[in-house]
């Protein structure tokens, strides 16, 4: 609330006085919920890759549940504003994306007459954020036409209890919220201003709460079937549940029914799929996943700790639009602007220049069809051009320690209590997500009026006061305070595979499986053993491994091989570089003189197109959930790549084709890569079925006999 009254902004005190609660964080039971909803495929998080799934999902004709903490689908190109396709050059010229992803971009093409109303230079398609929802919802809808599916849409909802037994989640309580009457709309505060409110169970002055219970349907539905969900309860009214089965015993069916068939009583009668931007679902139910920079090892050797730093993840960044005006506009000071003022920077000397900022990721543009100059700083800026911003030394925040880490660790979520029943916040740091709003606030005056650079001096940064921040419910973020309606988040927790040949800690994708690196820099004879470096090229080594091991060959007359790692599960594909947005070195990230975290910007750079393996989407310990998105197993540095638009899509397609294959043969996930390097014919047949979707999961030519990838950068 104090954020509200002192923003650039100042919203009307009076319509916002409602919002400052405090939650309630006493341990309670879960309580009865006020509906119960069943469905085949539970989706938790309605970003890119939850979308995806669900796509995928309703095309097969199953019943698709999806939850999403804000009221719009979309993910990294609606709520979080960041509606600018991040495509590598190859890939977009062979239109080499899912079927869903390139109907997507057709849909945006059709909506306006150009896949890029923006005229932006960052991607071939910027555009505006409310229309990516709009046009991604629209897709769901027609998915679940053309493949008789039952989509149904949960907004502005969050997961609070999940009920496991035997290894199968079997029931997720979830809260959605609405405004209570006499209160403004939602999207009238930040997120942080509502967030813990948004995960009691208790309706407040300032929300109104439905409490949900999703449970898998019983017996099975068909394909095609639709089922009806049961009569809510009223608060206080009792539903007993049925005894959980044990392990192998067979749920008899009612009088009059047929039994269900084998492969459906042993396969899991619902799949859950985490979609969330940071990996919640993962805090939540505790399994095995990592956070922050991983250990140096031979797989990760440009780590920047030698022991690991869970505290360091990529900034998170609030985007918010700016239009140009004709006329200069005046701009009030926001009391917090000193604050962030010594951090904002236009990072380096080549990039310091406003129209090259501006049109950077310009998502509307007035001329779009304008012939633009070779250089992008002349490029021209119109009266009612909007841009969006997300800038590294501007409105991304970078916190990298234990006092102000943006999303908690395990210990941290362990002594504050979050992973006891019926305590769960949603894992993040509020304060952060704060000072995060006011950070893109102050980036905003920064870009407008401010005079100084903390990186490049005096004398460089110039006020340019013809514009304005562009607000309310139907601009372009869909907020009345104007920034995004969820952070833009680059990394969260990362799930840790399952056990497996070669991988006996857990199964993920390392720095070495994609990076175009070169390994023969001095850093990695300086910081690695003797041993752990000729480990790292073993692992790069490729067809040269044999005489490699038998001493036939040094390392120094070892080539490493020209492209990723190729994996006999693979069910997707992506292709991005290596990009990092560091964590700063001391607490508070905006402190004077702060710097980047020394070493994280080493292990940046080129990778070849990489492959998305099942097994980095199953998690430990659940045998019916699967991770999709920025939190499937990936190292800290494959991660920097493996987080763009397209690859989101691509493991949702994986996800969304791989639950409804379960579900059909009644084969657990982890039960088509268990015998991996073995051959696994199921798993053949799933590759198959996706593939033949128009989903690919391979690029061209993709062979441990092919060298020539250097085109792909």
């Amino acid at each position: 609330m104090q954020y509200l009254k002192r923003s650039l902004f100042g919203l009307i005190s009076s319509l916002i006085a409602v919002s400052a609660i405090a939650s309630d964080t006493t341990a309670t039971p879960p309580p009865t919920p006020d509906e119960n909803v069943t469905c085949e495929v539970l989706v938790i998080g309605g970003g890119l890759a939850g979308s995806a799934t669900a796509y995928e999902a309703l095309l097969a004709g199953r019943t698709v549940c999806m939850t999403e903490i804000t009221d719009w689908v979309g993910g990294q190109i609606s709520s979080q504003g960041t509606s600018a396709l991040d495509e590598r050059t190859t890939q977009r010229a062979l239109l080499y994306f899912p079927r869903g992803y390139l109907e997507l971009r057709k849909r945006i093409e059709e909506k306006y007459g150009r896949l890029n109303p923006g005229a932006c230079w960052v991607s071939q398609s910027c555009f505006m954020p409310y229309d990516g929802h709009q046009i991604l919802f629209n897709m769901l809808q027609d998915a679940a036409k053309k493949g008789k599916g039952n989509f149904k849409w949960f907004p502005s909802t969050v997961v609070k209890d999940i009920e496991i037994s035997d290894n199968l989640i079997i029931g997720v309580t979830a809260i959605q919220h609405e405004p209570a009457p006499g209160t403004p709309p939602l999207n009238t505060e930040p997120l942080s201003q509502i967030i813990e409110d948004a995960y009691s169970y208790e309706d407040s002055p300032r929300l109104n709460k439905t409490i949900i219970r999703f449970d898998p349907p019983s017996p099975p539905l068909r394909r095609g079937e639709i089922d009806p969900p049961s009569p809510p309860l009223r608060r206080g009214e009792i539903d007993p549940p049925s005894p959980p089965l044990r392990r192998g015993e067979i749920d008899p069916p009612e009088d009059g029914e047929n039994p269900p068939n084998p492969p459906e009583d042993r396969g899991a009668k619902w799949y859950v799929i985490e979609a969330t931007e940071t990996g919640e679902i993962l805090g939540l139910t505790d399994v095995p996943y990592r956070l922050g920079v991983d250990e140096r090892t031979p797989f990760e050797p440009t780590s920047s700790s030698v022991s690991g730093a869970p505290y360091c993840t990529q900034g998170f960044t609030y985007t918010f639009a700016m239009e140009a005006t004709a006329e200069p506009q005046t701009h009030e000071l926001p009391p917090f602007y000193q604050q962030y003022a010594p951090y904002y920077s236009y990072e380096l000397e080549r990039l310091a220049n406003f129209n090259l900022v501006y049109t950077y990721r310009r998502i509307h543009s007035m001329n779009p069809d304008e012939q633009l100059p070779g250089n992008v700083r002349e490029w021209p800026i119109y009266p009612g051009d909007i841009s969006m911003q997300n800038w590294t030394w501007g409105n991304d925040y970078r916190p990298g320690n234990p006092e102000d880490n943006f999303i908690f660790t395990r210990n941290q979520l362990q002594a504050m209590g979050q992973l006891e029943p019926g305590e769960w916040m949603g894992g993040l740091r509020t304060e952060t997500l704060e000072r995060g709003e006011e950070n893109a606030i102050g980036y905003f005056y920064w870009l407008v009026e401010g005079t100084t650079d903390s990186q490049l001096g005096e004398g460089v940064k110039k006020p340019h006061p013809n514009h304005r921040f562009v607000t309310g419910l139907d601009s372009p973020m869909g907020t009345v305070h104007g920034l995004s309606k969820y952070p833009y988040i680059r990394e969260g927790r990362r799930v840790i595979g399952r056990p497996s040949w070669g991988f006996p800690e857990g199964f993920e994708i390392t720095e070495i499986d994609i990076s175009r690196n070169d390994f023969r820099k001095e850093f990695y004879q300086e910081n690695l053993s003797s041993q752990d470096y000729r480990a790292l090229w073993a692992g790069l080594a490729g067809l040269e491994l044999p005489a490699l091991l038998s001493g036939m060959q040094t390392v120094e007359e070892t080539n490493p091989k020209s492209r990723a790692t190729i994996y006999p599960d693979t069910v997707g594909i992506g292709h991005y570089a290596i990009d990092f947005h560091p964590c700063m070195t001391n607490t508070p990230p905006e402190a004077p003189g702060n710097t980047e975290r020394e070493g994280e910007r080493l292990g940046q750079g080129a990778a070849y197109p990489f492959q998305i393996p099942l097994r980095a989407m199953i998690p430990q310990e659940i045998d019916n959930l699967l991770v999709v998105g920025k939190s499937i197993a990936t190292s800290h540095v494959a991660a920097a790549a493996y987080r763009v638009h397209s690859f989101e899509w691509s493991s949702g397609v994986a996800a969304g084709i791989t639950a409804d294959f379960a579900l059909e043969t009644g084969i657990k996930p982890y039960e088509l890569v268990d015998d991996l390097p073995l051959q696994e014919p199921q798993l053949e047949v799933l590759k198959d079925r996706i593939q033949k979707t128009d989903n690919p999961i391979y690029f061209p030519e993709t062979s441990i006999f092919n060298n020539s990838w250097e085109d792909w950068k």
